[in-house]
């Protein structure tokens, strides 16, 4: 098994491209933000930033459910903007994980916030969003400021070609 983390800022379209990248595959979803704890969502929802000792049992659920319902490979949503973030997955994860970086530029990113209505993760959280993303060197990166099938599509022709930088340190 392969966990395929689609890793970014809220409102990069991890879960959007997730989704559909999951099912033209063939492979299961999981949607990072549904592993975190009510009081990180109620932190988030008040506008306040996540530190890494919120985010641990959030990461850990997710490693937890991918351990214990994986054969196969799998694609996830998760943030995972912080070293920290990436390294606690790879330790936890019995099987190895591959990072792709959805990015755009902030004005873009903060546009679709403002525009996606329910969501905890609000458009003034962006900047703290920013702040703690610590650029990944190795994880394959994909511009989110394309139309949504062709990000689908590079996103699955990475998958498929098992770009070798994907597994390395990130």
């Amino acid at each position: 098994m392969t966990a395929y983390i689609l890793m970014g800022v809220a409102g990069s379209g991890k879960t959007t491209v997730g989704q559909r990248v999951a099912q033209e595959l063939g492979l299961p979803f999981y949607e990072g933000d549904e592993f975190h704890p009510a009081e990180n969502v109620a932190k988030m929802s008040s506008g306040i930033p996540l530190d890494d000792t919120d985010r641990v049992p959030w990461i850990d659920a997710i490693v937890g459910a991918l351990n214990a319902k994986q054969s196969t490979d799998a694609v996830v949503a998760c943030s995972a903007l912080s070293r920290f973030v990436r390294e606690r997955i790879r330790s936890g994860l019995e099987e190895p994980a591959k990072f792709i970086w959805l990015s755009a530029r902030p004005e873009v990113i903060e546009e679709r916030l403002r525009n996606r209505g329910q969501h905890y993760m609000k458009a003034g959280m962006l900047a703290s969003q920013l702040a703690a993303l610590q650029v990944p060197q190795t994880a394959q990166q994909v511009s989110v400021e394309q139309p949504i099938d062709d990000v689908v599509a590079r996103v699955i022709q990475i998958i498929q070609g098992g770009d070798a930088t994907l597994s390395a340190q990130s």
